[in-house]
């Protein structure tokens, strides 16, 4: 079995919708890493010289390479991306290999023989 690791930056307010879309999509598990700060094509508004910016989250999602495609499409609906630049941005990278995971490749044997 072949994984890919989603990255995935998003509103902190719609963490829990992502991860739950996600999870309807095939996603067995997810990393959230709290308090993160990007930039985008603009920097940051400021007022007074202090930073208003929307609290962010990384999450990481190690899903079986069949599913990727349809995690992270659905991850973007379920962000608003395509709303404006500011909404979130996710990504897909190829994993070499990975431990800790035996647990979670019997439940993905059975949905991967059902999506392809």
């Amino acid at each position: 079995m072949h994984f890919k690791l989603i990255i995935a930056f998003v509103d902190s307010d719609k963490t829990d919708d992502i991860l739950h879309a996600a999870r309807e999509e095939g996603a067995t598990g997810s990393t959230v890493i709290s308090q993160a700060r990007g930039e985008g094509l603009e920097s940051s508004k400021t007022f007074l010289g202090l930073s208003i910016e929307t609290p962010r989250d990384v999450l990481l999602l190690l899903v079986e390479q069949h599913l990727a495609r349809a995690i992270i499409e659905r991850i973007a609906k379920a962000g608003e991306f395509d709303r404006d630049d500011q909404e979130g941005i996710a990504f897909q990278i190829d994993v070499e290999d990975a431990v800790g995971i035996a647990h979670q490749i019997k439940a993905l044997e059975a949905t991967v023989e059902e999506k392809i």
